[in-house]
């Protein structure tokens, strides 16, 4: 069965574009993945489906609603009796990484990511979510724009739906290093040439090198790593 990633969202127009074009429109070409989007507002028990509201103790901005989040979270998790991590996309959840995208492509069958919006949201919805993620140390109008890239970065990882199956495991943080430096046609340009290395033909020689310029890169760039 394909992958099935649940995104709960208030504007699910927002994914139209990136559900519909390139690697995630031919991942569910293949059948290799289900994206279904569902609108957290078509669940407000209010006559205008209002779904935030001002935040106790007053403050700026309006909060979101639990009832709203937490009766969507509970019937689309019924919509599929495989069982999969919710995830909740916050400024103040774990950092995501690759290792996440790994482990989510390789030993979920289904994942669902709520997106929160406005100010931000009723305390209580935590405790209806297995996990929290974050996509850096900065804050966005809302999850949207995360649960994008988290299910960018683990499509791509589902086994078919890149043509060459070795991609994801070359590329930066696959193995903990950056991607060594890639080149193509023509093999120079305006005076910088390509490195003769690549030209040789010598394919234990170029692997050396590309994993050395891995190092190299890492350390110069990303030292953290």
């Amino acid at each position: 069965m394909p992958l099935r990633i649940d995104i709960l969202t208030l504007f699910p127009e927002m994914f139209e574009g990136f559900v519909g074009e390139s690697m995630i429109r031919i991942a569910q070409e293949k059948g290799l993945v289900d994206i279904c989007l569902t609108d957290i507002r078509d669940f407000s028990r209010d006559r205008h489906q209002k779904v935030d509201d001002t935040p106790y103790g007053g403050g700026p901005g309006m909060v979101m609603k639990v009832q709203p989040v937490v009766d969507c979270i509970e019937a689309v998790v019924e919509r599929d009796r495989r069982r999969g991590p919710i995830v909740l996309m916050t400024p103040q959840g774990e950092v995501f990484h690759q290792r996440q995208a790994h482990a989510f492509a390789e030993r979920a069958d289904r994942l669902i990511l709520v997106c929160g919006h406005y100010e931000g949201f009723d305390e209580r919805i935590r405790a209806f979510c297995d996990m929290e993620l974050s996509i850096g140390d900065y804050v966005l109008s809302g999850g949207e724009v995360p649960a994008m890239v988290v299910t960018d970065a683990v499509v791509r990882l589902v086994p078919g739906v890149l043509g060459d199956e070795t991609s994801p495991h070359d590329e930066s943080f696959s193995d903990g290093y950056l991607e060594y430096p890639q080149y193509t046609r023509p093999p120079e340009f305006r005076g910088m040439a390509v490195p003769d290395i690549l030209l040789s033909g010598h394919h234990a020689e170029i692997e050396k090198w590309r994993r050395e310029q891995a190092r190299v890169r890492t350390r110069q760039r990303r030292p953290d790593l």
